[in-house]
């Protein structure tokens, strides 16, 4: 039998949630339990390649430049095999996927990687994969990469329990206002307790799991009216109400799960300071001790100095809104 390769890449970048996504409905269909509205990060982008090849016996996947391990594999290949069955074929494929940004630490890489890998999989295959189509397939792996398959502000609703079809939203796109978020790196290498471990854990054990589900939507709204009007102050109170709301439900997890370091009081002190100084900036953080300071464009050169010369902050890089998934052959 002669040897076929199906050969596509992709580029797809990481988001920050401005609303916060915490939480699932359904964790079979990994639905999340609470709306959420991003900001995709033109910085922190992932590359992916998949070749299909039928002289294959396996999947292989590298992470990068090394081999994956079980539980990242495992989850990769998953995505194949749902772009398999659409294909209604069975070959084996190699995935090569390049962070360019560190990985499993709170700067969203799982986001940008199943958005790449289910654009660049979908177009190795041949299928004509609509955004909506690849939102749905990348949330089924991580429903934070439902939201990097668009660019600009998006927006992940609620899932209904059984909702096969859940997709994200575009709201605005990158040039809908100037924004910029300045990441303060408050630590090096993984987190020790990843997002949907830490959802599970507190959805069965946090005295605020429901709370927090209950108030989610208000702050949402918020959020989506703040970027509508572009009143900064608007959609910096509610994200910021957002995260730590997040992050309380989950410290009184049992056990509890802390992802702030020194480094992350210090960069959050550093926010507020700013701000009582007239300076219009807010914090943001994922399931991660990494602090993202969101603020208007002119502002971003003092706001990342002042996170530059916080104690413990390791370093500094600053973000715009950023493009929706690219493929190439």
């Amino acid at each position: 039998m002669s040897r076929i390769k199906q050969r596509a890449r992709a580029t797809a970048h990481a988001n920050i949630a401005l609303a916060k996504y915490w939480g699932k409905s359904d964790v079979a269909l990994n639905l999340p339990a609470v709306p959420s509205i991003s900001m995709t990060l033109d910085g922190l982008r992932t590359e992916t390649e998949v070749v299909f090849d039928s002289s294959l016996a396996d999947d292989a996947v590298w992470l990068d430049g090394v081999l994956a391990g079980d539980k990242e594999r495992a989850r990769a290949v998953e995505l194949l095999d749902r772009l398999r069955v659409r294909a209604g074929v069975d070959t084996r494929a190699v995935i090569k996927s390049k962070n360019h940004f560190p990985t499993a630490a709170g700067l969203a890489s799982s986001a940008s990687g199943f958005a790449a890998l289910a654009a660049a999989g979908a177009a190795a295959l041949g299928l004509d994969a609509t955004p909506t189509e690849l939102s749905r397939l990348a949330r089924q792996s991580s429903a934070s990469a439902a939201r990097s398959i668009y660019g600009g502000f998006v927006e992940l609703p609620k899932g209904k329990p059984g909702d096969a079809k859940l997709a994200a939203k575009p709201l605005h796109d990158a040039d809908h206002w100037d924004l910029r978020i300045v990441v303060a790196v408050a630590a090096k290498g993984p987190k020790k307790v990843g997002s949907t471990e830490g959802m599970e854990r507190s959805r069965r054990t946090s005295p605020f799991y429901e709370a927090w589900v209950d108030s989610a939507p208000r702050l949402a709204n918020a959020v989506r009216r703040g970027l509508r009007d572009r009143r900064l102050d608007v959609l910096g109170a509610a994200m910021e109400q957002s995260t730590l709301a997040f992050h309380a439900c989950a410290m009184a997890s049992a056990p509890g799960i802390l992802y702030f370091q020194p480094a992350t009081l210090a960069a959050l002190a550093t926010v507020h300071g700013l701000r009582d100084a007239g300076v219009s900036v807010y914090a943001t953080m994922d399931a991660g001790p990494h602090v993202k300071a969101l603020c208007a464009a002119k502002d971003a050169p003092r706001v990342r100095r002042a996170l530059a010369e916080t104690q413990g902050v390791l370093n500094t890089l600053v973000t715009r809104p950023g493009p929706g998934v690219v493929v190439r052959p």
